[in-house]
């Protein structure tokens, strides 16, 4: 096929033939072992270490733009969906180079985020950092999100006329700061916490080559490849089967993660309306944030003088949150309660 000519795919009409990129162009973006491998791939790790390093400090500094930088310069998205385009052409050869250099980047940023982690004292709270507690806790929206993220930007690197959008792709997959957090939570041997961003990060990845595939078949490369000498196996059909199991088997934890979470924020808000009425006791005192996790819930307050006793509050809960969550008061001014457990 060459370039003028239309692409014969599942939505050839939204595909005109001179904004389809031919596959030999975006092979070789897409393949970091084709052309000069040398510097892709010395650009490749340079910038992969370089994200890791500053999403690691935005984890640290619970600092969302810089987060947020680290998303826009890592560059895992790219043998991503190199490893999507190895299914659809039937290029083992891309699907496993490609794989492989996802796996390697795995292991590296987990590592700088272990080194992170040397830099929090061993009592912190990891789920009070918002760039921890935002990213341990996958959900079904998550995996949602990471589909049309994928989708976006496999058509991005499908046209020409739509590259502008991949910047904004990049901010809106989290590839690196999962593995980030990962590597900080092992660090501070908070392993259940690190696996939840693992999980994170694996249905990132499942979906943008889920996405990823659809895209490039929908555009004619898998017809494309067998025209030519590239495919090296018998179509993508086994390809395209594995990321369906894969999409399947991530679908169950998260959807009973969803669901965990939906009943978690109902606990939460019953312990911030009845601890609101316990602390009201006290003139001039609030309830300032109710956190819960690992059955453990923390209710900050702000109060000018003692805490009411925790006993009210502990019998106010009863019937209202499951028994046995531990129930911790801190005060602004720097009093922390251990009420017990609800009986």
């Amino acid at each position: 096929m060459n370039d003028s000519t239309p692409a014969r795919g599942w939505w050839p009409r939204l595909l005109p033939g001179s904004q389809r990129k031919p596959i030999d162009a975006l092979a070789d973006h897409l393949d970091l072992t084709r052309g000069d491998a040398s510097a892709k791939q010395s650009a490749f790790w340079s910038m992969l270490l370089i994200s890791a390093v500053i999403a690691g400090a935005g984890v640290l500094a619970d600092s969302t733009a810089t987060v947020i930088g680290a998303m826009i310069i890592a560059p895992l998205s790219t043998p991503i969906m190199g490893m999507a385009l190895g299914i659809v052409t039937g290029d083992r050869r891309l699907l496993l180079r490609s794989a492989g250099f996802v796996a390697l980047g795995f292991a590296a940023v987990v590592a700088v985020g272990v080194l992170a982690s040397l830099a929090i004292p061993g009592n912190a709270n990891l789920l009070a950092n918002a760039q921890v507690s935002g990213r341990t806790s996958p959900r079904l929206a998550d995996l949602a999100a990471a589909v049309a993220t994928g989708l976006a930007g496999a058509v991005g690197l499908s046209r020409r006329d739509v590259s502008d959008v991949l910047p904004g792709v990049a901010i809106a997959i989290s590839l690196v700061p999962p593995l980030a957090v990962a590597g900080v939570c092992a660090g501070q041997g908070e392993f259940a916490l690190g696996a939840g961003a693992l999980v994170l990060f694996a249905s990132n990845v499942v979906s943008l080559v889920l996405a990823g595939t659809m895209v490039f078949a929908g555009y004619g490369y898998a017809r494309e490849a067998r025209g030519t000498a590239r495919g090296t196996v018998r179509g993508p059909r086994a390809g395209y089967a594995a990321i369906t199991l894969l999409l399947v088997v991530l679908i169950v934890p998260l959807g009973a993660n969803t669901a965990a979470n939906l009943q978690v924020d109902r606990w939460t808000q019953r312990i911030t309306t009845i601890a609101g009425r316990w602390i009201a006791a006290v003139p001039g005192a609030e309830v300032v944030t109710v956190t819960v996790a690992s059955r453990t819930a923390v209710i900050d307050v702000l109060t000018p003088q003692p805490l009411p006793s925790v006993g009210d509050l502990l019998t106010a809960l009863h019937g209202q949150v499951p028994a046995g969550v531990r129930i911790v008061v801190e005060a602004v001014h720097g009093q922390r309660l251990d009420a017990g457990t609800v009986p």
